[in-house]
């Protein structure tokens, strides 16, 4: 990972992003409001985070149907390694490495369960969106992220669109594929057409009107909770004369969690933060105490979640190096992953 490029621009990145978040502030300011926080707040805000995981855990499940049924108390443990896996390493790797899970403990083929966290993630990005733009009547959107909506929403919908198109007519994109492939060298022909092949079967909960609503149903279920969990941190600090309502943390979550998908280091540092400090400042949140929130707020996010998955990794039996591997298979196909462990 050191040696990725790609690593070392999300870390400047994030420096940029909490130079810019942290610059002119008094910081001593900032270390009392997080000293003088009632912190008994986060106990239920904890207790409400994992529940939306369990909902998260229980729309994936619905989405794997078609691939295989598998309980959502099983699916649980690698629904977390993968949040581990993304709080941890650069460019989401634990969405690969919560599909690899799956492979060793169900045998689901890698490419075909990594297209319905694709799916679930153009879902959630779509529901970011319906947040900002829900609650845009009522609050207004700094401008610097106005762009950033408009490209998100360009973005998901696009990418939904695509996957409809693929999911409703798998075979015509098979014959598409295999006339694409025949221009590839014949050693890499058959591997991508299997690829391709998982990735439909991976599509196919998508092609019921039913199944949609489902998962769209089931996203904002998701995300309204993970708003509650603002809310009760919220109430962890003084605001004030400061009115932050529920429609002004519903946008605060929509922003922040858009902002994420810029690259950054692991665990979102910096693109989370700007973007929720500068939402609750322009409700008349003071700075200092809208950055203590802030990172108070991420922190509550990503440690319980983060060190439930180490358990749950350690007690799969996975090793760090696993993880890397995990990172090489979306080139590989299941079966021959099985062929080289045996």
């Amino acid at each position: 990972m050191l040696k990725n490029w790609k690593f070392w621009l999300g870390v400047f990145i994030s420096v940029i992003f909490m130079w810019w978040a942290l610059n002119g502030l008094d910081l001593a300011e900032v270390g009392h409001f997080i000293q003088s926080a009632n912190y008994w707040w986060l106990i239920p805000s904890v207790v409400v985070y994992f529940i939306a995981v369990w909902v998260r855990t229980w729309r994936w499940k619905y989405m794997l149907q078609p691939l295989k049924q598998i309980s959502t108390r099983d699916l649980f443990p690698v629904v977390v390694i993968g949040y581990m896996g993304n709080n941890i390493y650069p460019l989401r790797a634990g969405e690969v490495l919560r599909s690899y899970v799956l492979w060793r403990r169900e045998e689901v083929p890698i490419g075909a369960s990594l297209a319905t966290v694709i799916v679930e993630r153009v879902f959630d990005g779509l529901v970011m969106l319906v947040f900002v733009f829900a609650a845009l009547p009522f609050f207004p959107l700094p401008p610097r992220y106005q762009s950033l909506v408009v490209f998100a929403s360009v973005g998901f919908l696009g990418a939904l669109i695509v996957f409809f198109i693929l999911a409703a007519i798998p075979q015509t994109t098979l014959r598409i594929a295999a006339w694409f492939t025949q221009f590839l060298p014949e050693s890499i022909r058959q591997p991508t057409m299997e690829i391709t092949g998982r990735v439909l079967d991976g599509l196919v909960s998508l092609r019921s009107f039913r199944n949609v609503i489902m998962i769209f149903f089931t996203s904002l279920i998701i995300w309204l909770l993970e708003t509650v969990k603002y809310w009760f941190v919220m109430n962890a600090f003084d605001f004030g004369t400061a009115e932050v309502t529920f429609f002004a943390l519903m946008l605060m979550n929509g922003v922040v969690n858009l902002a994420t998908t810029i690259p950054s280091a692991p665990g979102y540092v910096g693109t989370f933060d700007v973007p929720g400090i500068e939402v609750l400042v322009l409700y008349g949140v003071a700075e200092e105490v809208a950055t203590a929130y802030t990172l108070i707020l991420h922190v509550a996010l990503w440690l319980p979640i983060t060190l439930l998955g180490a358990y749950y990794m350690f007690r799969e039996g996975l090793r760090w190096g696993d993880i890397q591997e995990a990172a090489a298979i979306d080139k590989t196909t299941a079966e021959e992953q099985a062929t080289t462990n045996n």
